[in-house]
Formats: C-alpha cells, structure tokens, sequence
C-alpha cells in the first residue's frame, strides 16, 4: 500500500535527501574551478552569472556510457524518466520532473528542435558521436543573452555538436568508426574536419545504422489476484531499423564575434513494435518513414564595449509517414497516413553591460509552422508565433539574482473547420543564489517559474479528436537547493561534489484524451492538473589508488507525482503513470594508463502503467539493468586507435520501461575507431 499525500501536504512537505558517494574536482595546476573540475559526468559548470547547476555531461565520457543515442544517455541524469518502446527502432522521449514530454525544449545547436505536429521530440534519432556534450537544465540557463524560446520551457536539453580543433599545423582531422552488436546492428559512421582558413573550418559527418530488431524477452501476464497466467519467452518483432545521418558545418569568426552555418539530415525507415498482448506475439507489419532536415545559421557579435548582439535562423522540413497494411487484422482498415511539416525561425537577442554586476537583454523571436496530412476533413492548420523576453542578472556580494519575463503571443490559420482563439501570455521567472560563506565550496539557491505550452496540432485539430477551444497548459515551479563542493590535497582523496534540490511542481490546465459519446471517438480536453513534489540528489567523486583513478556517480530521484483532477475521482492524488517514486543511478569509471573501465547500474523503482487507478492489477515491478565496458587506446603510426567492448543488461533481466513494450535481454557491442 503506497500513502497518499493531501494536496496541502503537498505545498508543506520538506524533503531532504542525502546519499553517500563522492565527486572529483582536482587538477595539478590552475586556480580556478573550472581549470580543477574533472568530472564524469560534469554536473557543475563554474561561470560569474551561474545560478543554476545543469548536469552535463561531456568529451570522452559520452563515449563510456553504454548509450547508442542521447535519449540512452539522459538515462543518467536525476530527475529525467525515458519512455523506451524497446529496440532499436522504437520511440524514446524524455520527461523532466513529471511534467510531460511536451515541456522540455530540447536545442541543438543553440536552436530548438521542433514538432508542432504532437509537442514531442524523438531522442532515438540523434547520435552521440558527433556532440560535444549533452546539457540539462530545469527551469532554464544561468544565461540572459539568448533567444526568447531559451525561456519558455520548464526543463531544457541542449546538445552542442562538436566544433573542429586543430593541433598544430594540421588542417584536416578525420575519424573513422565502427560499431558491431546483438541483435544484428551494424552502424559505421565518419566524420572529417578541414581548417579551411586560420578564421574558417569546416566538417561534414554521416553514419548509418541498421539492425533486425529480433530478440528474445520473457512474457508474463497475470491474473487479477497476481498469479502468473502465464509465463514463457518469445521473439520481438517490428523493431528492425534502417537509418542514415548526415550533417555539415561551417564555422567561423570574425572581430569579437563568431558565426555558424549547420545542414542536417535523417532518413530512416523503422518497424514500429506494437504492445504484446493476449498471447499475440507474431509481427503486425507498421513501419514509420521519416525524413527529417534544416538549415540553420547564427551570427553574434560585440558592436560595443558594453552592447552585444547575436541573430539566429533556422528552416526545417519534416515528412512522416505511418503505414500498417501488411496485417489488416489489426486494424479496421488498412492504415497509409503521411504528415509534412514546416517550421520557419528568426530570433535576435541583445544584451547590455550597465555595469560590471549588472546585464539587461532583451530578445525578440518569431516561429511560423504548418501541417499537411493526408487525412479526411484535415483543417491544414499555421501558426505564427511571436516571442519577447526581457531579462536581467544582478550580483551583490555574495548575492546572484536573474530574472525574466516573457510574451507569448500565437495567431493561427486553418484552410477548413475552426481555428483556435489567438493567445496572449505573459509569464515570469526568478532565480536566487547566495554564498553565505567566503569561500565558494557551498552554495544555496532557489527559483520560481511560471511556463506556458501550447495545444500541438494533433491536440487541436486532428480529424475528430482536435478540440480548437484547449486552453493551453500551465506549470508552476518552486526549487530550493544546494551545492557543496570541497578539494583535498590527498594521495588518495581527490575532492568531493553534493548537489541536492527539493521541489514542487503543479501542471495546470493538463491536455488528456477522453471518450465522448462511444468509445471509438475520443476528444482532446482541458481535465488534469497534477502536483509533483520531488528530490534530485548527485554525488560525485574522484580517487587515485595506485595510478588507478577511481571516478564514482550517484544520481537518485524521489517523485510524488499525483493527479488532483476531481475529488470524485477513486483515482484522486493516486500517482500518474509511469512515474517512479525512486530512482537510482551509479556509474563507476576507472582510468589505468591506456585502458578504460566502466560500470553502471540502474535502477528504476516500483510505478503504475497507463490504467487511472494505483492498484494491484497496474502495478509495475521495479526494473534495473548492469552495464559494462571496456575500452583499449592505442597508437598506430602516430595515429590514434581505440577499441571498445560493451555488455548491456549483464544478468539478462527481463523487464519493460512501458507495459508490454519489451526491452532486450543481454546484448554486446563492439567498437572501432581511428583518428587521422
């Protein structure tokens, strides 16, 4: 029996959470903290205007996590649940702090990846061997010299593509990988860098991927009492994958200032792995095609000793097509749906020193987005979105405050049916900082913040769904935590790292599908409002025994997430679904001369599946995984060689991240790279 919480409770409650483990912060030279950090995964980045910790992590450690893509990695952040619909080519996104999928901004490149279709980016798509690191925000960045979307999203992902350095006289760098594994997967990739002037370089990437998608899980349905019905291990199918990448960039500067031209592009076709359910394990035949490109560009400049300016831009096209006609059976009709989206983007951000202390900015952002769809009585929607933001930071002694205001305001077009009302919102932000001490090894901070989404396309307009009366959804958030950090002239103990956060959250106005007047046509309605309350703690630690650098990671989450939609609910402050109310990461690295080992352990305690109410026939039993690998340098020719072996899920467990969507068992993969 899990204890429920009162709503009022909820605004009282207090947790403070401690877990022991450590964090390095050491280097034999430099005062700084950035020069003395050396983390794993770098959760702090010392800056004069941070307020807020982001967890990164980044460089080489992108390489030890046992991730094929950044949705694997962000697997190792407190406070983040991944949805995974198993295999390779399933879906994969990402939820901060239980607020929805569709309030994280996830940019690349400085820019936000968008989807106005249904709100959600599909992680699974973007790979890690061209990032530079991977950077997560709740509430927003410690930064007031960015776009107006930079501050318009309750949790925020930014994955910085690598940019090309040279060492030396050198002017071409090129790295060549390969990647062997279960399950059938092969996945070459390369990527080559040319210094094309002492200001410009240039580099182009492209990878391919391609597995089956076969292998074994253990099914197990059970009666309504909780004995086993029945148990037994069958194959997964539709989850085979064919993808390619491929992306190219400019980069360049110029007197104080830089600028950036980036292509991207993705074309896969993917199964789509159906739930498992009523003994029915044979293949269902639906597969997704995508193709996924844009252009984007920025420019940023000083124009004056205290005035900076910065422009960015972007174009992307999005075709999706969804088919299911090689098995009609599941389906009343066969299914052949294709979706074109397009997004247009155009932002510019200022910002001005009024002294040494003290920044203003302001930032104005406008976004235009279409959908077509090969669907019946489609309403063939745009939307044009306008943006503006204004922002200061201001430090006082040991005192750090930023602060944000920002307009939201949306017009939309539809060629059919009726359009949504236009929205005009204004929403406020603040974050606090302070140092109580003289040295900066501790740290306390709190912010507020208030955000905004809007309805997607699919919310409003999808043919007898859509409901162009939403309203849009509303988060409140409140954070309080602290950062310790002390070094250590030791032989043995380099330095420790604690960040702890307790938080609350509300999510108002939340966008649910419900049955109207039969069970075959459903409608998209303003019901939900669900109350979060929650902990993140990270601990970190370096240790040097015998050349031997030890680098161990705790990463642990608490969450009460409950829905206090309707008091006449039985389903009333049970907690939502798929939401665990303890997590659990811990990652050990270890360095030896030219070999690399690491460790990860993750843990993912008891949830609720999709069903409304918390009881015994929704229960999900807790899951967790053991990962290994190891890693070999070597120098061949004045070139540099490494060789990789990983073993994911160790013990073979059998478990799903969503209900009857199974994971793969135990798996292997081999990795080759050679740097020129």
């Amino acid at each position: 029996m899990v204890r429920k919480f009162t709503a009022s409770q909820f605004k009282k409650g207090v947790i403070t959470l401690f877990v022991a483990a450590s964090q390095l912060l050491f280097s034999q030279s430099g005062d700084t903290i950035r020069e003395k950090t050396i983390l794993p995964i770098q959760l702090y980045k010392k800056d004069f205007k941070e307020i807020l910790p982001a967890q990164v992590l980044s460089g080489e450690q992108l390489e030890r996590l046992n991730s094929q893509s950044v949705a694997d990695a962000l697997r190792y952040f407190s406070g983040v649940q991944i949805k995974d619909y198993g295999g390779m080519g399933g879906l994969k996104t990402v939820n901060i702090r239980s607020m929805g999928s569709q309030h994280v901004g996830v940019f690349y490149d400085g820019i936000q990846l968008g989807n106005v279709q249904n709100g959600i980016v599909d992680l699974g798509k973007f790979s890690l061997d061209d990032l530079e690191a991977i950077s997560l925000y709740n509430g927003q960045k410690s930064e007031i010299f960015q776009p107006a979307k930079d501050f318009g999203s309750s949790g925020s992902i930014y994955l910085q593509p690598k940019i090309p350095v040279f060492k030396g006289d050198q002017k071409t760098n090129l790295t060549v990988k390969l990647k062997l594994g279960s399950i059938s997967l092969l996945n070459p990739s390369f990527r080559v860098e040319q210094k094309l002037s002492e200001r410009i370089s240039a580099s182009f990437s492209s990878e391919f991927v391609q597995s089956d998608g076969l292998y074994k899980y253990q099914y197990e349905k059970k009666n309504s009492d909780g004995s086993v019905a029945n148990d037994t291990i069958a194959r997964r199918y539709d989850s085979y994958i064919r993808a390619k990448r491929f992306e190219t960039s400019f980069n360049g500067s110029v007197n104080n200032g830089s600028w950036s031209v980036r292509g991207y592009g993705y074309i896969s076709d993917r199964g789509i792995p159906t739930a498992v359910v009523n003994n029915d394990f044979g293949p269902k035949g639906q597969q997704m095609l995508d193709e996924n490109y844009f252009v984007q560009a920025s420019f940023r400049k000083k124009l004056f000793p205290k005035f900076e300016t910065q422009v960015k831009a972007k174009f992307a096209y999005d075709y999706t097509r969804f088919l299911d006609t090689v098995n009609v059976a599941t389906t009343v009709l066969p299914i052949d749906n294709s979706y074109v989206q397009r997004e247009l983007y155009f932002s510019t951000s200022n910002i001005y020193s009024i002294a040494q202390n003290w920044d203003v900015s302001a930032s104005f952002d406008f976004q235009y987005n279409n959908l077509n769809a090969s669907l019946r009585d489609f309403s063939y929607p745009t939307r044009y979105t306008s943006l503006v933001a204004f922002a200061t930071t201001y430090q006082w002694n040991r005192f750090k405050f930023l602060g944000s205001l920002l307009g939201t305001f949306v017009h939309e077009n539809v060629k059919k049916n009726a359009k949504s009302p236009d929205k005009t919102e204004w929403t406020p932000s603040a974050f606090l900082s302070y140092q109580p001490f003289e040295s900066n090894d501790f740290t306390i901070r709190t912010f507020y913040k208030r955000v905004f989404r809007m309805p997607t396309f699919n919310d409003l307009y999808y043919t007898m769904i859509g409901n162009t009366m939403l309203k849009p959804e509303y988060t409140n958030q409140y954070d309080v935590g602290f950062t310790y950090q002390k070094l250590y002239d030791n032989r043995v103990f380099k330095g420790i790292y604690l960040k702890v956060d307790g938080y609350y959250n509300e999510v108002e106005n939340k966008i649910i599908a419900v049955p109207t007047t039969n069970l075959f046509r459903w409608m998209m309605v303003n019901l939900g409002e669900v109350k979060i309350i929650g902990a993140d703690v990270n601990v970190q630690a370096e240790f040097d025994i015998n050349k031997v650098k030890l680098k161990p990671l705790v990463s642990y989450t608490y969450q009460r997430a409950g829905d206090y939609t309707d008091k006449s609910d039985d389903y009333y402050g049970d907690q939502i679904s798929y939401v665990p109310w303890h997590a659990l990461t811990f990652t050990m690295m270890a360095d030896y001369k030219d070999w690399s080992f690491n460790y990860s352990f993750m843990y993912t305690g008891e949830r609720y599946d999709a069903q409304l109410n918390n009881i015994r026939a929704n229960y999900l039993q807790p899951w967790y995984t053991h990962d290994l690998s190891v890693q070999k340098k070597f120098n061949w020719h004045s070139h540099q060689v490494k060789a990789g072996f990983e073993v994911n899920n160790v013990l073979n467990q059998y478990y799903d991240v969503v209900r009857n969507y199974p994971m793969p068992g135990r798996n292997f993969k081999l990795i080759v790279s050679f740097t020129l």
